[in-house]
């Protein structure tokens, strides 16, 4: 698999993290940190709707009522980083929602131009003026999928969270209903540098 390579430098708060597994209330929380911001909230939806499912139309009309009417909703399947670019200033945060639904619309993508997703992704948080909250879903603490597809999913989104996690400060993991802020509990790892491949562990 093609491996990019990235600097990893430590941005300002302005830049937040929140992960956490299914119905852990990650989004609650992301969407509570939005509103001590201060800031006029944009949200940008990743998810596409589908009418043959009820039940995930059920799911995004129980975020839909939960956020307050003033903020704005983008629906953004694809261009993260054009969003992020266009609608960051210092009078705005930006809530991403959630990065695991934007992986699996790009898994068709192959390898070079997931690659070159990610970069202009990482391009664009570097002229972040605003605050910029993304949700991420913690995909890989199951058993490993039987199948190429799901393989794909759980290591693209997993790369791309560690990655953020280098950047974002604070990281929020939520979990067993509390909010643990990883920055301060946690010890960072190393950073090498590469983004995109598949770790065998």
């Amino acid at each position: 698999m093609n491996t990019t390579k990235f600097t990893s430098t430590k941005l300002s708060s302005n830049l937040i993290l929140v992960t956490g597994p299914s119905r852990s209330g990650k989004s609650e929380w992301a969407e509570t940190l939005a509103t001590q911001t201060g800031k006029s909230v944009i949200y940008v939806a990743t998810a596409t709707t589908n009418p043959d499912d009820p039940e995930w139309l059920a799911r995004i009309e129980k975020h839909q009522q939960r956020r307050p009417s003033s903020w704005t909703t983008l629906l953004v399947p694809l261009d993260l980083a054009t969003t992020i670019t266009n609608y960051s200033d210092i009078n705005h945060c930006l809530l991403v929602d959630s990065l695991g639904t934007w992986v699996a619309n790009c898994l068709e993508q192959d390898d070079t131009v997931w690659q070159q997703t990610l970069q202009n992704l990482w391009n664009s948080l570097t002229k972040v003026k605003g605050s910029v909250i993304f949700v991420a879903e913690e995909a890989g603490w199951g058993v490993v999928p039987a199948y190429p597809m799901g393989r794909a999913f759980r290591d693209r989104l997993g790369n791309v969270v560690r990655y953020l996690g280098h950047l974002a400060n604070p990281v929020y993991l939520v979990t067993g209903g509390h909010v643990l802020n990883l920055s301060t509990l946690g010890q960072p790892l190393p950073y090498n540098g590469t983004v995109g491949e598949s770790p065998q562990t």
